[in-house]
C-alpha cells in the first residue's frame, strides 16, 4: 500500500462527529500528514484542522484527497463526485475507506487514468487470505474489545502502541479498520474480509514474532451488536490474544445505530469476550478498562475510573485524560 501525504480531508456535509472518524483519527494522531479540511455546505463538525479549498490545499502540497467519513452503509454520495473529480483535476490522489469503491465509478476511473493518478479503497482487501488453523504461535497479543462499536477501541490501542513504545517494549500497532490504515500505513480492513477468513486474516495480521513482543491489535465491533459481532468474533479467534482491553463510552442508551437494543454492562463485556477468546487462547486475561469519559468533566471523570477500577480490581482509565500506564504495568 503506497498512501502519498499529505493529505486534504473532505467531510462533506456531515453532521455527526463519530462518523468522521476517519477524518479525525488521522487528524489527531497524524496531524503532520494533514495540510487542511474540505466542508461543504451543511457540514456541522469538525477536525479542527484549517479550513481550505481544493485548489488552496494543493497550492500547499497536498498530494491526496480523503473521503474523511465512515457513513452509514458506507456509500459514496452522488453529490460528492464533482468535488472528486475536482481533486483528480488538481492532481490529487484519491483514498476512500467507504465500502463502495472509487474504481467502480466510471467518471472517477475515467479521470484518474487521465491524470495517471491513484484510486485507494483502502477498505477492500487485495489479498488472499487462508481460513485459521488456530495453532498456537509465539509473541504476545493484546486485542481491544468494546462494548458497543465506536467506542474508542481504535484510539485504545493508537495510546497503548505509543506509551509502550515510550516504555521500551517491542511493540506493533496493528490495523483492522480503515482509519487505522490510514494512520499505519498498513493493515487489514477486517470488515470487508469474507466471513470465513475473517480469523486468518486476523491470524496473518499478527504472525509469530519474537516472545517478548507485542501486537496491539486493534478491535472493531462488538460481540453484543448484532450487526456487527461476526468481525468482533473473528477478530477474537484469530489474534489469539493474550491480554483484551475493554473499551467503554460513558452515556450510551442503546447500541450505536440500533435504538431498540440496550448497551451491555462491562461485566457481561468481560465474559464473553473472555469466553470467546480463550477458544484459541486459554490463558487470555483482562490487561484493563478504557472509559472514553468526553461526555462529562475531569473530576466526575476521574470518580468514574476510580469506581470502576474498585468494582472491577483492574485498572480503569480514559486513555486521552490519564493515559494508559496502570494498564502497561499489568503487560510487563
Amino acid at each position: 500500500m503506497n498512501i502519498t501525504a499529505p493529505y486534504l480531508l473532505f467531510l462533506g456535509d456531515a453532521t455527526d462527529k463519530l462518523s468522521i472518524k476517519m477524518a479525525q483519527g488521522v487528524a489527531d494522531w497524524r496531524p503532520d500528514l494533514c495540510v487542511g479540511q474540505l466542508r461543504l455546505p451543511g457540514c456541522e463538525v469538525s477536525t479542527n484542522l484549517p479550513d481550505m479549498s481544493i485548489q488552496d490545499a494543493h497550492a500547499k502540497g497536498a498530494k491526496t484527497f480523503v473521503l474523511g467519513f465512515a457513513n452509514s452503509g458506507g456509500t459514496i454520495d452522488p453529490s460528492w463526485v464533482p468535488y472528486i473529480i475536482e481533486a483528480l483535476n488538481a492532481g490529487l490522489n484519491i483514498v476512500s475507506g467507504l465500502h463502495d469503491k472509487l474504481t467502480d465509478i466510471a467518471e472517477i476511473r475515467q479521470a484518474a487514468a487521465a491524470k495517471g493518478l491513484q484510486l485507494t479503497d483502502i477498505r477492500h482487501p487485495q489479498q488472499k487470505f487462508k481460513t485459521a488453523n488456530g495453532v498456537s504461535r509465539p509473541g504476545k497479543r493484546l486485542l481491544t474489545v468494546g462494548t458497543d462499536c465506536s467506542v474508542g477501541k481504535m484510539y485504545t490501542s493508537l495510546a497503548l502502541d505509543k506509551a509502550m513504545k515510550q516504555h521500551g517494549f517491542d511493540v506493533d500497532f496493528r490495523a483492522t479498520g480503515q482509519c487505522g490504515i490510514l494512520i499505519a500505513g498498513s493493515g487489514v480492513a477486517i470488515d470487508c474480509v469474507v466471513a470465513d477468513f475473517i480469523a486468518g486474516a486476523s491470524e496473518s495480521l499478527s504472525p509469530a514474532n519474537k516472545p517478548l513482543h507485542w501486537d496491539i491489535i486493534e478491535g472493531q465491533g462488538s460481540l453484543s451488536h448484532p450487526a456487527f459481532a461476526g468481525v468482533s468474533l473473528g477478530l477474537l479467534h484469530g489474534a489469539q490474544p493474550d491480554a483484551l482491553v475493554i473499551c467503554h463510552a460513558l452515556g450510551r442508551s442503546s447500541m450505536r445505530g440500533l435504538n431498540h437494543c440496550l448497551p451491555p454492562s462491562i461485566s457481561d463485556t468481560i465474559a464473553m469476550n473472555l469466553a470467546a477468546a480463550k477458544l484459541t487462547n486459554p490463558d487470555c486475561s483482562i490487561a484493563g478498562i478504557a472509559i472514553n469519559t468526553s461526555s462529562v468533566d475531569e473530576e466526575e471523570a476521574l470518580l468514574i475510573c476510580e469506581r470502576i477500577t474498585a468494582e472491577f480490581k483492574l485498572p480503569c482509565v480514559d486513555p486521552l485524560r490519564h493515559g494508559v500506564d496502570m494498564i502497561i504495568e499489568r503487560l510487563s
